[in-house]
């Protein structure tokens, strides 16, 4: 079988562009030597770039790798309320986009997308400090401050530096698969996958004791998803009433409990299906679904696809 064909990403570096927003793309999708990615690091034209944070960057590449690229990453900036990014970048990502590329904003790096436009009438994030300012610069944009990373497709956008990360595994799993996402968060000793959204973050009263008792929980469920895991299984477990559970476990992780279940069992089943040879009945079986027509159900309305498909997209060694 031929190698596939190279991805290729552009990581568009603006004036106080972001160092460690910079770094996450260009490090992700350069994690091993075979993924099947290119990286360019470009400006608004080739030179010195003046970063934020005492950083400026040396690159190589002007918007011409913009129009290169399949992947274009905006790192974050500061004040980027103040004023847009040139009309020249602006017009770069809006050619970018028309012919195809996917354009992915990490944190502030959503006001420049939002400035071309591109983001009018569709959902999307940044930092939780930068969501008013967003909301009200760009009115027509649908600011969602209570995630971590929002994908509307051909436009991603991401919360503070960190989500990036997120945000780039994100779509290394749709690209790739669970098994190289998890492979390249291992190497970055970053979580595979972090349920629940930014406003986790935001400054807030969270009982300290009860969070702890969450997280064993969540831990404890991951360990038990080919039984039966009730909601009041889960309380049980957590030592608390399965009301007051159901409620602060929404506010913990963004998810009800027995949402947060299902999507642990089908990236469960994900992994199952690209890294073994085992039925679709075995596999409900090993991740709690019971029966093969309850796993591609529940597999439809999360992915959009059948696990045979899935499987025949992902499969080790495909």
């Amino acid at each position: 079988m031929p190698p596939s064909p190279r991805r290729r990403v552009a990581v568009l570096v603006l004036e106080g562009a972001k160092p460690l927003d910079v770094g996450i793309p260009a490090q992700v999708f350069t994690t091993r030597a075979s993924m099947p990615y290119e990286v360019r690091v470009c400006g608004a034209e080739p030179g010195l770039v003046a970063g934020g944070d005492g950083l400026s960057y040396a690159v190589a590449h002007g918007l011409d790798a913009l129009a290169w690229a399949d992947i274009v990453f905006v790192p974050g900036y500061r004040f980027p309320g103040r004023e847009d990014p040139p009309r020249v970048v602006l017009d770069a990502l809006v050619a970018a986009h028309g012919r195809g590329a996917r354009l992915a904003a990490i944190s502030t790096g959503a006001f420049a997308l939002a400035a071309t436009g591109l983001l009018d009438g569709r959902r999307a994030t940044t930092h939780w400090h930068y969501a008013r300012a967003l909301a009200a610069k760009h009115p027509l944009v649908r600011v969602d401050e209570n995630v971590l990373f929002v994908d509307e497709g051909s436009v991603l956008t991401s919360a503070g530096a960190a989500s990036g990360i997120d945000l780039c595994l994100h779509i290394l799993r749709g690209d790739l698969g669970v098994s190289a996402s998890n492979h390249a968060a291992r190497r970055l000793v970053a979580a595979p996958y972090r349920s629940g959204g930014q406003a986790q973050y935001v400054p807030r009263s969270v009982p300290e004791p009860l969070g702890e008792r969450f997280a064993a929980t969540r831990e404890w469920a991951l360990h038990r998803l080919d039984e039966p895991l009730t909601l009041e299984a889960l309380a049980r477990h957590a030592a608390t009433s399965a009301r007051t559970f159901s409620r602060r476990f929404v506010e913990d992780t963004g998810y009800t409990p027995m949402q947060w279940v299902m999507r642990a069992r089908i990236d469960l089943a994900r992994e199952l299906l690209e890294r073994s040879e085992r039925s679709v009945e075995q596999i409900a079986t090993d991740v709690g679904l019971g029966t093969g027509a309850n796993l591609r159900l529940h597999f439809q309305r999360v992915l959009g696809t059948t696990p045979t498909e899935y499987r025949r997209t992902f499969a080790q060694g495909e």
